[in-house]
């Protein structure tokens, strides 16, 4: 679980970023969650953009996201949801105390 002070920290990195997966009519499936791992493996630090076709509410993406890859929720922004997760081999963000 993250502090408020690290989801701070995270949502003011996650500024500048693009959305790296868009999920829509297709819902979540082995590949969404497999492009998503390899995006958090990379950038410990992901967006994802719901749209507007996604049959599920943004609520239980998040929980089915985030359970599927082991990531942690970060905040949502309109359709936009952010999520975080250590990096096991190339750590490149470091929380703060």
């Amino acid at each position: 679980m993250l502090a408020p002070k690290n989801r701070a920290y995270l949502k003011g990195l996650a500024n500048t970023l693009k959305p790296s997966l868009n999920i829509g009519k297709g819902d979540i499936n082995e590949g969404v969650l497999d492009v998503l791992d390899k995006a958090l493996e990379a950038h410990e630090l992901a967006k994802v953009r719901l749209l507007d076709t996604v049959g599920s509410t943004a609520d239980e993406v998040v929980e089915e996201l985030c359970k599927g890859v082991g990531a942690e929720f970060v905040g949502k922004c309109g359709h936009i949801i952010t999520l975080y997760r250590p990096s096991k081999k190339n750590k490149r963000i470091t929380l703060p105390r």
